[in-house]
């Protein structure tokens, strides 16, 4: 999938038809929605670089001093939100699987080592009302030539 498409798809034109602007509505939407989780993902992405770096300012321990499972987890996330970020703008399929091994990894850890990952219940909605809507557009995106 190359950027060709991304921009018709941004032009309200499907590959290989003239089309008109309702017929690719919902491409429109996902394009403008993959987009705006990058940009989401790209700072939740450098905010894991923050804690690596010690720019973050909490008065916690320096990064290094920290246990090692923290640190596995951190690292983890500053570089898959990262790539995840990167291949959602490109709104390549690779960008949405990414993303959501992501974002379920998140979640699973949250479950599993909460002094690790905290995330609120509202985080834990969000994050799944996230999933729930990527899975509709997509589907409505890919369901709309018919």
């Amino acid at each position: 999938m190359g950027l060709g498409g991304d921009v018709e798809a941004l032009r309200g034109e499907q590959a290989g038809e003239g089309g008109t602007k309702d017929a690719a509505r919902w491409r429109l939407v996902l394009v403008w929605f993959l987009r705006l989780l990058s940009v989401l993902w790209l700072a939740k992405g450098l905010m894991a670089w923050m804690v690596i770096f010690g720019v973050s300012g909490d008065g916690q321990l320096p990064f290094e001093n920290r246990l090692l499972s923290f640190q596995a987890i951190i690292v983890y996330f500053a570089v898959i939100d990262l790539v995840a970020a990167v291949g959602l703008w490109l709104t390549s399929t690779w960008g949405g699987v990414l993303w959501l091994l992501a974002t379920l990894s998140q979640l699973l850890l949250s479950f599993f080592f909460p002094r690790f990952v905290p995330m609120t219940t509202w985080m834990v909605g969000i994050y799944m009302a996230l999933i729930a809507v990527y899975f509709l557009v997509t589907w409505a995106a890919e369901n709309e030539a018919e």
